[in-house]
């Protein structure tokens, strides 16, 4: 009961001056419920279940109970979708019908909603592709090592991958999804707002990810996974104050489930209008239990990191927080490092996010034509068509076995940081079966002084663009307790023989130097006893 009266007051804190109010109703348990999994899922997410040797149903799957929603209409002026996974329900109603409800002896705790969503981007603009433009579309998958999956004709084949954003407008008509469209890969789609089936109406900011996806401009590819099956589901009302629908989040994740979905990727998160950064812990949000549901049911979940990074929130938001979800920050394709609006990490319970970084500047479906546009959004899609393409070449691999293997995929593996995760995934892990790093610096120890001094070859970057290569040339470096937990880090430009020395001494004993220049990643600990 204690529990329960903590619960409420929290909730009319919330409520308290304001006369009717959206609040999630969480239930105790499903009550008379029964279920056939061969007559609601999708019987391709029957064969997943079975092939990756997951149970084909258990009690999250069973429905809400139909005889605590008719009682809780009752006490609402209206109510939103329920979810199986989480036994719950939003509803509209007074502050007054909150307690009654509260006191329902099937109701298990109420907790307000009305947060404030992100989408992940910056700005749209039209326009015809200049020079720049050019070598900016081929750069977005290239990065990733589009050519390498190219040669192998991987193109996600046979991965159906679901798209949660906020409005698709003009997929059914753009040149860009004309692959998509006559080869019938749309296989499904729901407008979670206006409870209908057609998508292409409203916003475009879906149709933006969607093409960083399975998007190609004439022979371009501006997403990697050009065959993939997709799932549209809009989840989002984009307004000025753009106040999110999280329930809406939660419907369309356990849709995808039941249309058989390997991959859900979402370019939407929840920040700081409903919770504080100590609540980004994975667990705290709807939408996190939901995307941690969704990866035990084998589902690989892909989300942006957020754009927050420069502004006072900093960090991941939700659901981007939880642990099984893989979380994709931005790069700045000009230096190939952290964009300065992609979100960082840690979780707040101190967990390494982001996953991953992509570019977060690309060339991508407008409404009609191609437009540049910036945001993590499109980093998490270009994962995702990435995933698609691992996973079609490995398909005996669960889902966590291909989200594993990307971030040991990435550029900068096992060097790690809160900013780029494990780096930009690359292609030519899964397709090469060697891969050497040369070593390109090493640590000199000269009286209780670490210098780091780049080798020869990779120590003059003046000679090297004067012979015309394009050396990228970033210089990253970490410390770390003991522990392993991570004290700073920075990123460098290469633009000298020394690039770093540390006075053993400013070190704490155990502490760890971590250094990652040109593939290659060296540690040195420091010694309890210093000569």
């Amino acid at each position: 009961m204690r529990q329960l009266s903590i619960t409420f007051l929290l909730t009319f804190f919330f409520l308290k001056n304001i006369s009717a109010e959206k609040i999630w109703v969480s239930f105790r348990d499903k009550s008379e419920v029964t279920f056939d999994p061969y007559n609601y899922f999708s019987e391709r997410t029957i064969v997943q279940r079975i092939e990756q040797r997951l149970p084909l149903c258990d009690s999250l799957d069973f429905p809400v109970s139909d005889k605590y929603l008719t009682t809780l209409s009752h006490f609402s002026d209206s109510m939103s979708y329920s979810s199986r996974w989480l036994n719950g329900v939003a509803v509209f109603c007074s502050v007054q019908k909150a307690e009654e409800i509260l006191k329902l002896p099937f109701v298990k705790s109420i907790e307000a909603l009305g947060s404030k969503s992100f989408l992940a981007e910056k700005k749209m603009d039209l326009y015809q592709l200049n020079k720049y433009d050019q070598r900016l579309i081929a750069y977005q998958t290239e990065r990733l090592g589009a050519q390498q999956f190219t040669n192998k004709q991987l193109d996600g084949t046979g991965i159906r991958i679901a798209v949660l954003d906020a409005g698709f407008s003009g997929v059914d008509q753009n040149y860009v999804f004309t692959k998509t469209r006559n080869e019938n890969k749309i296989i499904a789609t729901y407008d979670f707002v206006k409870k209908v089936t057609n998508v292409y109406e409203g916003n475009a900011h879906g149709t933006g990810t969607l093409s960083c996806i399975v998007g190609k401009a004439d022979t371009v590819l501006i997403g990697l996974a050009t065959g993939a099956e997709i799932l549209l589901a809009r989840t989002e009302r984009v307004s000025s104050e753009k106040f999110s629908e999280e329930e809406n989040w939660l419907a369309a994740v356990e849709w995808a489930d039941k249309n058989g979905a390997n991959i859900i990727s979402s370019s939407l998160g929840y920040s700081n209008a409903r919770y504080f950064n100590f609540d980004m812990t994975g667990k705290k949000s709807l939408i996190a239990s939901a995307a941690t549901i969704a990866a035990q049911k084998g589902i690989l979940v892909i989300n942006a990191a957020g754009n927050d990074g420069e502004n006072d929130w900093h960090f991941v938001s939700t659901p981007g927080d939880a642990d099984s979800v893989l979380t994709v920050g931005g790069t700045d394709p000009e230096t190939d490092y952290h964009s300065r609006f992609s979100s960082y990490g840690p979780t707040a319970d101190g967990r390494m996010k982001p996953n991953v970084v992509a570019p977060a500047h690309v060339i991508c479906a407008a409404k009609t034509g191609l437009t540049s546009s910036y945001g993590t959004s499109f980093s998490a899609p270009l994962v995702a068509g990435f995933a698609a393409c691992v996973w079609q070449a490995h398909r005996n691999w669960t889902n966590m076995q291909v989200f594993r293997a990307i971030e040991k995929s990435g550029n900068l593996y096992p060097y790690f940081d809160y900013a780029h995760g494990y780096g930009i995934p690359q292609a030519l892990y899964f397709v090469s079966d060697s891969i050497t790093r040369q070593p390109t610096f090493d640590f000199v120890i000269v009286n209780n002084e670490m210098k780091v001094i780049l080798r020869e070859k990779y120590a003059h970057s003046a000679q090297e663009k004067e012979l015309g290569f394009e050396a990228r040339r970033n210089f990253y470096i970490k410390i770390e307790n003991g522990s392993g937990k991570l004290k700073n880090y920075s990123v460098l430009l290469a633009d000298k023989k020394e690039m770093s020395d540390f006075d053993l001494y400013d070190l704490a004993p155990g502490d760890i130097v971590t250094v990652h220049f040109e593939g290659y990643t060296k540690s040195y600990t420091r010694p309890t006893e210093l000569q």
